[in-house]
């Protein structure tokens, strides 16, 4: 399935911080949510009264997939432009919960972790309508993924999970780098200094730290263009309606976790607070 270019409009970021951009690009997330699982409940009702799957595709289905994949695509633009500027942000965001740090992998989702999404949603739309499918009758979801189409996913996972195992070792050597000699010398240097009462010369740490600051911004890029092209593609080996249910899974699973992990680090923060209140009466 081709995507089609969207030339839908969005907010400007340019005077916000990436933690409110991020919130508002989470608000459009669940209003496009919305208009896939009314995309696919309208597909149902089309079949129904004997619309053309082809038609159907043309006018609702493949612009509303070109849509979502855009408005990653708006992400993963202003999540670059802002790592420019502070990347380190970006490893230790503020925007996100402690249970979605414990998963993130070079400061965001791993990629083939959409290959376990595809998989799992498959196989739940598949044990949901096993009746049909033996019947012969397809369902047009995850769950009736032909063996072409199984065959091209496996094909381009093994491709995901080697570019992803060299960003890891790339990753890797990046963050050895911060015991290279130079960082060495450069932290004995300032902490003599210290001793003699004098403060390091912060032009010698911008230095060291810049070129590895750089290094990250590249790291980065690197990953999240592996994220957003293997978003491109899995959907790019589905059907428009199979692209739609997987679209659909990929949101709900982000949404939700984010979610979960905001109320449990809110929870955790209120019986700390609680904690404090108590030992100050007791005190």
């Amino acid at each position: 399935m081709s995507l089609p270019t969207s030339s839908a409009p969005y907010m400007s970021d340019d005077s916000e911080s990436f933690h409110n951009f991020f919130e508002s690009w989470l608000v459009e997330q669940n209003q496009f949510l919305e208009k896939l699982v009314s995309a696919s409940k309208e597909n149902q009702q089309q079949e129904e009264q004997a619309v053309s799957q082809q038609e159907l595709d043309r006018t609702i289905l493949i612009p509303l997939i070109g849509k979502v994949i855009q408005h990653y695509e708006h992400y993963y633009r202003a999540k670059s432009r802002w790592a420019k500027n502070d990347v380190l942000i970006m490893f230790n965001p503020s925007w996100t919960s402690s249970l979605e740090d414990a998963f993130l992998w070079i400061g965001g989702w791993r990629p083939s972790m959409a290959f376990h999404l595809l998989y799992s949603k498959s196989g739940l739309q598949l044990e949901a309508r096993i009746a049909e499918i033996l019947r012969g009758i397809s369902t047009g979801d995850l769950g009736d993924l032909s063996p072409g189409q199984l065959e091209r996913v496996d094909e381009l996972q093994k491709v995901t999970i080697r570019e992803e195992k060299e960003l890891s070792e790339k990753m890797a050597k990046k963050q050895e780098a911060v015991a290279d000699k130079s960082m060495v010398e450069l932290s004995h240097a300032a902490t003599e200094m210290m001793r003699e009462g004098a403060a390091a010369d912060e032009r010698m740490v911008e230095a060291a730290l810049g070129p590895k600051e750089e290094g990250l911004v590249l790291m980065l890029q690197k990953a999240d263009d592996l994220r957003l092209n293997t978003l491109r593609k899995v959907v790019g080996l589905l059907s428009p309606m199979q692209g739609v249910h997987f679209l659909i899974a990929a949101a709900e699973l982000h949404l939700r976790f984010h979610e979960w992990g905001k109320k449990r680090d809110a929870r955790i923060q209120q019986a700390a607070q609680g904690d404090q209140t108590q030992q100050h009466f007791d005190g």
